[in-house]
């Protein structure tokens, strides 16, 4: 028997008797109690934002110490459990089930008293509609009189009505809560009883209750095939699967395998490698999209402080990843959390870490192995305000929006570590500092000055950037996006030139793919195309003028637009026209002008035309002007 089991049989009197404690034995409490259940569910569609707090609970009548996570029901209100708190005349509060709603409004819809007690685990929202639970202790048994009860299976309408659906007559401790499986049947393992001797008050077991309250043992545990089950999940191909704390070959817990006819198959046993390299003491267990399993050990690995491990069905385990790797255990450690969102990568808590071993916890998300830290539960002022030990785990909703419990913290002041907090974050969300680009008139085929842009990452979790592309007259000149990972706040750069090849208003696209809830993110780009040097204005009509006289001068602009100097400049006039002063030379620099004035001097009555004519070494070479005057 590990130390730790030892510690979770008092883990289990704390579910039961709160008169016993003090405020001074909660740090010991948040030690031990990393055994509850984790509820991966999808959640109500909120609104998307960076890490927050939902709500903080507040002890006596509003519930205290979320151990468990999350679920949605139908009504799109999410549901939980506290295992202290309310109004019961416990000195720390029985427990509650609560309601919150999508605009973090808070309910008690119940608050448990003796001999129920506390609730050992998160809900479930059955077919029928209503929610089940178990407490861990309770139910009146007198065969375990000194904790009033061997543990309940509950039921409870959104109302809060709330009936014993089965209580436990011998040693049970159900701590993990029911599934429903395809059958209709409700799905459980107890920490505690069984036949065998082998573990002080029996190494556990696997049971099945009917809705109408029949229980059937299906499995008990004897030690070499596990000790203390956790829990279940029903897995496409209809078997149960789960994991024991202890036990197993190696005694460090194990993965099983519990067929439809009651056969149990370990798919691993932890603690087989030097060290412990494979983990121990697995706490979480999903499947993914791939048909794998993955889950996560509290204990083990290459630091000793937890795993992250994929499961073939057949039983080939592979570490996808080892807490406490990075300094000061930044990374966290003991994970209890786990579940794949939409994206296809896999989020979780840790019970500790962030700043130091002893943190408050950290959220992690994980992409081919490569963690990063979405949020670290950190103190300030000695008090963890966002909240403190996430062992809750995260769910997702439908929009993409994140949100889990944190079992100590907040701004609850009835107790020194807090009574835990509901916290949300959004997904990743590329947020462009500009919508469009529009570039000035630009001259043929040359390229313009580079304007920029940045993508930020507003969102909780990671931003990749799997590609920056851009279509029409317009070229990336610079960029530190494509490939970018960008965590919360951080952001990537883009540079873009414009280089005309028709006249004309152009436009383009500049699009970011990525894996952002708001992929792709798309900017409108446009510019004008015009000559590389212009002769203005392009006509010009002279007033009347007696024969024999010179009209007024108009001043014509030659503009060069090029990059570069326009060289080779000269002009010329035909007709009764000339040139009388200019500021033109042979060369004009970049992005300059000039002028040339031009004089009519009729020589005969009526109209006259003519032409002004500029040649130089631009493409569009020469630049022209029709002139007209009437003599008089």
């Amino acid at each position: 028997m590990t130390k730790l089991r030892t510690l979770l049989v008092t883990l289990l009197a704390c579910f039961r008797d709160r008169n016993s404690r003090s405020a001074a034995k909660l740090g010991w409490l948040k030690a031990v109690c990393i055994a509850c259940v984790v509820w991966a569910a999808t959640a109500v569609s909120l609104r998307a934002q960076n890490f927050a707090t939902l709500d903080t609970f507040v002890g006596s009548g509003g519930g205290a110490w979320p151990y468990a996570g999350l679920i949605q029901a139908t009504d799109g209100n999410l549901y939980g459990t506290t295992t202290a708190g309310g109004s019961a005349a416990c000195t720390f509060g029985c427990g509650t089930v609560f309601r919150i709603t999508a605009a973090g409004a808070l309910t008690v819809l119940y608050s448990f008293d003796a001999p129920d007690y506390g609730p050992s685990s998160g809900l479930i929202q059955a077919t029928d509609g209503n929610f089940y639970g178990t407490t861990a202790w309770g139910g009146g048994s007198t065969n375990c009189y000194e904790y009033n009860g061997c543990g309940t299976v509950y039921e409870i309408t959104a109302e809060g009505a709330l009936t014993t659906l089965y209580s436990f007559t011998e040693s049970a401790g159900p701590l993990s809560g029911v599934i429903q499986a395809r059958d209709g049947n409700f799905y459980g393992t107890t920490y505690y009883g069984g036949p065998s001797s082998n573990c002080y008050l029996g190494c556990g077991t696997i049971f099945s209750l009917t809705a109408v309250g029949t229980l059937t043992t299906l499995y008990s545990f004897s030690g070499t095939d596990g000790v203390g089950p956790g829990v279940l999940i029903q897995a496409r191909d209809g078997n149960l699967y789960g994991t024991t704390l202890d036990g197993g070959a190696y005694n460090g817990g194990t993965v099983f395998k519990l067929s439809a006819a009651g056969t149990l198959t370990t798919l691993h046993s932890f603690c087989s490698q030097t060290n412990c390299g494979d983990g121990q003491l697995p706490a979480t267990l999903i499947q993914g999209t791939d048909g794998n399993l993955y889950g996560t050990t509290l204990a083990g690995g290459a630091n000793g402080y937890g795993t992250i491990f994929k499961l073939t069905v057949p039983g080939t385990l592979t570490t996808a990843y080892s807490f406490c790797a990075q300094k000061f255990c930044s990374d966290g450690n003991e994970p209890t959390g786990l579940m794949q969102a939409s994206d296809g990568n896999l989020y979780g808590t840790t019970n500790q870490g962030g700043r130091s071993i002893n943190g408050g916890g950290t959220i992690f998300e994980i992409i081919a192995g490569k963690l990063t830290t979405i949020h670290t539960f950190v103190a300030t002022g000695g008090s963890y305000a966002s909240g403190e030990t996430p062992q809750g785990g995260v769910m997702q909703a439908p929009d993409g929006t994140f949100y889990g419990t944190a079992a100590y913290g907040g701004a609850c002041s009835m107790w020194s570590n807090g009574c835990g907090t509901i916290f949300t974050f959004g997904p990743a969300t590329g947020t462009l500092s500009k919508s469009s680009l529009n570039f000035a008139k630009q001259a043929l085929d040359e390229s313009s000055g580079p304007m920029s842009l940045t993508l930020t990452n507003s969102g909780g979790t990671l931003l990749t950037v799997s590609k920056v592309a851009v279509t029409g007259d317009f070229s990336i000149s610079a960029s530190t996006c494509a490939g970018a990972e960008l965590t919360s706040g951080q952001l990537c750069r883009v540079s873009v030139t414009f280089t005309p090849q028709a006249l004309g208003l152009q436009s383009g696209t500049l699009s970011f793919t990525d894996n952002a809830v708001n992929n792709p993110q798309i900017v409108e780009l446009s510019g004008t195309g015009i000559e590389p040097s212009t002769l203005t204005p392009a006509s010009h009509a002279f007033p009347e003028t007696k024969v024999g006289e010179t009209s007024v001068a108009h001043k014509f602009t030659l503009m060069n637009h090029l990059n570069a100097p326009l060289t080779g400049i000269s002009y010329s006039t035909t007709g009764p026209f000339a040139v009388s002063t200019t500021t033109c030379g042979t060369t004009l620099a970049s992005k300059k002008s000039c002028t040339i004035s031009v004089t009519f001097s009729p020589t005969a009555t009526g109209t006259a035309n003519g032409t002004l004519t500029v040649n130089d070494d631009a493409s569009d070479s020469p630049q022209t002007s029709s002139l007209t005057g009437t003599g008089d």
